[in-house]
């Protein structure tokens, strides 16, 4: 994939991805507080993403094993990260409206799906998991969540 631009709503923080991963939805209650709907994320390694304006982001710690980030100047969410604890580690789970060109990517999952509001619903083939489902995949116990 080629080379990807973004950035929050005032320009203060801006990114390039190098490379890019899937594109899912996540439905949990902590994405929909936080991003006002589901969160629509594709994914970005750490050693892919190049940041301009990091002074601007501030950090929020939703549990033991992720951290969500925000740009401290106009409030656009910018990404999740499953750093398992630690700051500032962990691949990016780039909101995808923040990209300049956003076209191209296909919607391979869907997770938190027995949380997602009966509201709405996305069209196609894709993989779907539970709550219970997604933090077995991520190594998160599902008892402490």
């Amino acid at each position: 994939m080629t080379e990807r631009t973004g950035g929050c709503l005032c320009g203060a923080v801006r990114f390039s991805a190098t490379t890019l991963g899937d594109f899912g939805v996540c439905h949990c209650e902590q994405c929909r507080r936080w991003a006002g709907s589901a969160l629509f994320a594709v994914t970005a390694p750490v050693a892919g993403m190049t940041i301009e304006g990091a002074e601007s982001i501030r950090r929020f710690r939703s549990s033991a094993w992720a951290s969500r980030e925000f740009c401290g100047a106009c409030g656009s969410v910018l990404w999740y990260r499953h750093d398992k604890g630690v700051d500032g580690a962990g691949d990016y789970e780039l909101c995808i409206g923040l990209l300049d060109d956003a076209d191209g990517f296909e919607l391979t999952r869907e997770i938190f799906i027995d949380q997602k509001p009966d509201c709405w619903a996305l069209a196609g083939e894709h993989k779907t998991l539970t709550r219970a489902e997604t933090l077995t995949k991520y190594g998160v116990e599902v008892d402490g969540a």
